[in-house]
């Protein structure tokens, strides 16, 4: 009786994975962070300015990455130790490190080495944003359209605080030029472009500050044990 053997598996194993502009980066079980596709402004984060057919190590992050956001031309990564890195495109301040030069290596996001429980950056977005372990929400890059929820209207080189949400948030996702967070308290708010509806507040007026979506402001929560809401 003839027997087969199967060649072993060399693949690694994947835990999630993310899409960008023109890019796609995955974390591995392990933690590790690999990139493949457009890379020309260096969102690969693997220390080259060009494409790749195949996944990429990104540079120093071969482990410890717990979660990654893609935008349209750069990538962000969140570490286990809560600290966000970037790498890629630049020209809106979109890596947060108080400049506009590219990197085609992961850079520290300024002020958020640590504290970091989740990122969000839109497939076709120039701007990031971060909720942090004490519930509160910071963007950085392209403001232009109000999508950072700072109230200015302009870009911005590092993190601001979203007007009103420097507690309560759980989650958050990234539009083009609009921003969406899901409160605590089950509500909805979104700030940002609006020519099409988008934040849901029954207007198509741009905002600069969150607004609610309509019907979906959620209940408020009490907790006994603690006496107040969070």
């Amino acid at each position: 009786m003839a027997v087969v053997l199967w060649p072993k598996r060399r693949s690694t194993p994947i835990a999630a994975i993310v899409t960008g502009g023109y890019h796609t980066c995955a974390r591995t079980s392990g933690g590790g962070a690999k990139c493949w596709g457009n890379g020309h402004h260096g969102q690969l984060g693997d220390g080259a300015n060009t494409g790749s057919n195949t996944p990429v190590d990104v540079s120093g992050l071969t482990s410890g990455v717990s979660a990654i956001a893609g935008g349209a031309y750069h990538t962000c990564w969140l570490t286990s130790g809560g600290g966000v890195k970037c790498s890629g495109f630049n020209g809106n301040g979109e890596l947060g490190d108080g400049t506009t030069a590219w990197s085609n290596t992961p850079v520290d996001v300024s002020g958020l080495t640590s504290g970091v429980s989740k990122i969000a950056a839109g497939a076709t977005a120039y701007h990031t944003c971060a909720v942090t372990t004490t519930g509160g929400i910071k963007c950085w890059g392209q403001g232009s359209c109000g999508q950072l929820g700072d109230g200015a209207g302009v870009d911005r080189l590092t993190p601001v605080d979203v007007v009103g949400l420097t507690r309560g948030v759980i989650a958050s996702t990234a539009g083009e030029r609009h921003t969406c967070a899901l409160t605590f308290y089950g509500g909805v708010k979104c700030w940002g472009y609006n020519q099409y509806g988008q934040l849901g507040d029954d207007t198509t007026t741009t905002r600069n500050t969150p607004v609610y979506v309509s019907g979906l402001m959620g209940n408020i929560l009490f907790f006994p044990s603690v006496g107040k809401n969070p």
